[in-house]
């Protein structure tokens, strides 16, 4: 079992950060943000903590930066279609 050590600060290898940056990527593609805004470099940030807070399954750390960003209210959702 892998250990993390919380007194040093986790660097990421080429395989974490390949996991984080698919995330953001499809993150930014549903949210539509520009991936050069700030919105957008919030939400690396959070994704990037969770990450590093040991989230690494790629569905459960969508669902968690979509929650951290209602709660700061930041979230627009996507428009819905009329009827």
């Amino acid at each position: 079992m892998k250990t993390i050590n919380v007194q040093t600060p986790a660097f990421f290898d080429a395989q974490d950060l390949a996991a984080c940056q698919s995330v953001f990527d499809e993150l930014l593609k549903e949210m539509g943000v520009a991936k050069e805004s700030e919105e957008a470099g919030r939400i690396a940030a959070v994704v990037i903590d969770l990450y590093q807070q040991g989230v690494r399954d790629p569905s459960r750390l969508k669902v968690m930066v979509e929650n951290a960003r209602s709660l700061c209210g930041s979230y627009k959702p996507m428009a819905t279609p009329t009827k």
